[in-house]
């Protein structure tokens, strides 16, 4: 039966496992640094550090870098696991497929692990991450221990909570590489079991929806069952599912399989408000369960009908394939050009997530389904986790993205395109949401297109302390600025 043998070792059985292509060692790690140290030295004083990287999971545009780029091909893997401490030393390029294909051997996965597989463990630290234990083990920077980060100085310094650079260790995420580069990063691990036992619960009205979640994120049960994982589908308001995970040592029936001919969040859908469908999936294939289709976004090249999707190649159903296809629309302006010949107008892209309290779920939900033509919407909540790490600001722990610790907060993740409208101006509609997203005390991640002005960028997204940090860290100004980076897409 799949992953039924997932180790529990310990260090002693780690060293025994043989390395995989996933796990770099000390030695590798080593090397990896100095190849990065060197490709810093080699950018003029004058010339502006950037990642030379393959891939990317940002959805902004940005200006050319006339200079080559940090070398860190060396940092892609896992250091690595000590399954008895329940630790792993990463480098901060290693994607999660790979973490995860390592740290799965001894029974263990990141406290939360994004949902497409190329997200690097460094970017999701930096750029925030979330997923379906984030209701219970809060965003990806606070399962870490400590941090080595390369900053604008040219130096690699360490970052932990209660050491000499605290203050980048808490600064740091959501600073998108303005402040530095993480080479490594010592995280914790859970153990998980070899399956998640699914519901799929349905609401028909987004009140319901939004007290049934505020429930289960306070007592992780539903109807006497525990809820090891929570995350959401909105397709209309009167068509909402809330989808609950339970770890479980055994299967109640053959595990499905979303990787071929059959559709995660199509699986979702049903008609019985009173039981909700059943489901199981392996570890693995749950952690991946949005990557197959990109979520619902693989429709958008076909991926998704029946005629083609028998055809199309099974590696080739991946996120990391449907973004390459992003990046030749947006090369060659692909789509517009199609529209035009339609003889419909420019689309404007909206593809972002935002965050807004729990208890303003269902007014978000409602305000967007009547005035954003895009579905489906994901959802996912999350918290903080108590209590805060030493050294923590009470009240804004994270300065950067100030969650308030102790209150639950639902993320909506939409990822589409609307037509422009004349006469608006450019990102009128991504203007839109984040004016709703602000009027309901919330935030928005950064990973795309922002539109905010200078002060009201300060006021939600770390002000005075991020300066601070840029002062300390960057002195010279070899990063960009984050609002540079964020909004004026420089």
């Amino acid at each position: 039966m799949p992953l039924a043998g997932m180790a529990t070792g310990t260090t002693e059985g780690a060293r025994e496992k043989p390395m995989t292509s996933q796990e770099l060692g000390r030695t590798g790690y080593a090397e990896g640094v100095e190849r990065l140290l060197a490709s810093y030295r080699a950018i003029p004083a004058d010339g502006r550090v950037r990642l030379a990287k393959k891939t990317s999971n940002l959805f902004r545009a940005r200006a050319k870098n006339p200079y080559p780029g940090l070398d860190v091909s060396g940092l892609s893997g896992v250091i690595e696991v000590d399954p008895q401490a329940g630790t792993a030393d990463v480098a901060g390029m290693c994607t999660y497929e790979d973490l995860v294909a390592v740290t799965l051997r001894y029974g263990f996965a990141p406290y939360v692990v994004p949902q497409l597989k190329t997200i690097t463990l460094g970017g999701a630290v930096t750029g925030l991450g979330i997923e379906s234990t984030s209701f219970r083990n809060g965003l990806p920077h606070e399962s870490v221990l400590e941090m080595d980060i390369l900053t604008g100085s040219g130096e690699i310094v360490t970052a932990s909570p209660d050491g000499e650079n605290s203050d980048l260790y808490f600064g740091f995420p959501n600073s998108y590489g303005t402040l530095g580069y993480s080479t490594r990063l010592k995280i914790k691990l859970e153990q998980v079991k070899p399956f998640v036992e699914l519901r799929h619960v349905r609401f028909t009205s987004l009140q319901d929806m939004q007290d049934s979640l505020i429930d289960i994120v306070e007592h992780r049960t539903y109807q006497d069952e525990q809820v090891d994982y929570l995350d959401g589908v909105i397709f209309t308001a009167d068509e909402c599912y809330l989808v609950l995970g339970r770890a479980s040592e055994t299967a109640h029936r053959s595990p499905s399989d979303y990787t071929g001919l059959d559709i995660y969040y199509r699986s979702i859908q049903h008609g019985d408000t009173a039981h909700p469908k059943r489901d199981v999936l392996t570890i693995s294939d749950y952690l991946w369960r949005w990557d197959t289709d990109w979520f619902w976004c693989s429709r958008a090249f076909g991926a998704q009908n029946p005629k083609i999707r028998r055809w199309w190649p099974k590696r080739l159903l991946r996120s990391s394939f449907y973004w390459k296809l992003i990046g030749y629309d947006h090369r060659y302006n692909i789509g517009d050009k199609l529209a035009a010949r339609r003889g419909e107008p420019p689309q404007e892209r909206v593809v972002q997530d935002i965050e807004v309290p729990v208890e303003n779920t269902s007014a978000f939900a409602q305000w967007f389904l009547d005035n954003i033509p895009i579905e489906p919407i994901w959802l996912c909540p999350l918290r903080l986790r108590e209590p805060l790490l030493p050294g923590a600001d009470p009240a804004r722990p994270w300065p950067l993205y100030p969650l308030e610790p102790g209150r639950t907060y639902v993320n909506f993740g939409f990822w589409s395109a609307v037509a422009t409208v004349p006469g608006e101006p450019e990102g009128y509609t991504n203007r839109r949401i984040e004016k709703r997203v602000s009027e309901l005390d919330g935030h928005k991640s950064l990973y795309s297109e922002s539109f905010y002005d200078e002060d009201e960028f300060d006021q939600l997204y770390g002000g005075e302390t991020y300066r601070l940090l840029k002062k300390r860290y960057d002195p010279a100004s070899r990063l960009l600025d984050l609002y540079a980076k964020a909004v004026k897409r420089q």
